[in-house]
């Protein structure tokens, strides 16, 4: 070992001081990635802390942490000033991001990518049984919580409502997160909120312990208007039993959430990330369910943007079918 830094009176010092520090200190520094998710209560967080685990057994020099944010539009921005190295953010925002339309109007975000996409959110439209709220013409007039600001929740709110013929003009819209959301439920302070997350949430599961809970059912023509209006919707099933009370199947609208970076990221980084979350997705499955539909043929059906030139490398490694439009 050649110590230059030591030299002059104190060497002897710094030598002994520099050895001893090896002994204990790791053998190289780990590089620390930022995942932006979501708030406590919804699924973002729990699946990002999922990730970060796995980069952080799985993927050498390299540790994670997974970040408490607004969600889906403020994680576009932090992707783009890179305070973020990993994003999950709802497909609809995602690509009015990259192609700088709806929220992005005036600031298109093109160097967004992605690495995976990793479940479908549904959207929960959720009040008390005591409300007497039992479709969406009845938020008419009430006090709906659209999501937190930032949020994808309130990107699918709007578009929902709008879709519908409901504008902000007819509601007292309140911009809660999660948490938030269900505390003014249980409190009494609103007539009922959105909530765009994997199945089931914490926030209300455990809303639905102590309150009479109903999911409201959008009727087939208020589907297909949400569709007609945003492609990135579909049509799909909440499982009943999924929170206490609500025993019957609901159709709700679904839309893919994507694990996005900057392409600015490395190649071989972007590989790596992809590899270790295919090949240990057993691991973010048993943190939470909703990881179950992430899959390689999900991840080719459901991206709204390119994928990370790091990305394919993977996924033509293993012989997936990538649609041309996710090929830059």
């Amino acid at each position: 070992m050649t110590i230059h830094a030591f030299r002059g009176p104190l060497g002897l010092l710094g030598t002994a001081a520099l050895f001893a520090m090896s002994l204990g200190a790791p053998a190289m520094a780990q590089d620390q990635l930022s995942i932006a998710t979501g708030g406590t209560g919804g699924t973002y967080y729990p699946v990002g802390g999922g990730l970060a685990e796995i980069v952080n057994n799985h993927i050498e020099g390299y540790s994670a942490t997974a970040e408490v944010t607004g969600a889906s539009v403020e994680n576009m921005g932090l992707i783009a000033t890179g305070d973020a190295d990993l994003a999950i953010a709802l497909a609809d925002t995602v690509a009015q991001a990259y192609t700088g339309t709806g929220k992005f109007e005036g600031q298109q975000l093109e160097m967004v990518r992605g690495l995976a996409s990793l479940y479908a959110n549904m959207v929960h439209v959720v009040a008390l049984e005591s409300s007497g709220i039992t479709s969406l013409e009845d938020l008419r007039g009430k006090r709906v919580s659209v999501g937190a600001p930032g949020s994808g929740t309130e990107v699918n709110a709007a578009a929902i409502l709008g879709a519908n013929g409901i504008t902000y003009d007819d509601i007292d819209e309140q911009r809660l997160n999660f948490n938030e959301t269900a505390d003014a439920l249980a409190n009494g302070d609103i007539d009922a909120g959105f909530w765009s997350v994997g199945a089931p949430t914490s926030s209300i599961l455990n809303l639905a312990t102590t309150q009479d809970i109903v999911i409201i059912a959008l009727s087939q023509a208020e589907l297909d208007a949400a569709i007609a209006a945003d492609a990135t919707f579909a049509t799909t099933t909440l499982p009943g039993d999924s929170y206490t009370g609500v025993t019957d199947d609901i159709a709700v609208l679904g839309i893919p959430n994507v694990l996005t970076v900057s392409s600015e990221m490395s190649d071989d980084l972007a590989y790596a990330l992809t590899k270790a979350l295919f090949e240990n997705i057993a691991e973010l499955q048993a943190i939470h369910p909703a990881a179950n539909e992430t899959t390689i043929a999900f991840t080719m059906g459901a991206t709204p943007i390119p994928l990370h030139p790091g990305a394919l490398r993977y996924y033509d490694e293993v012989g997936a079918e990538v649609p041309d439009d996710l090929r830059e």
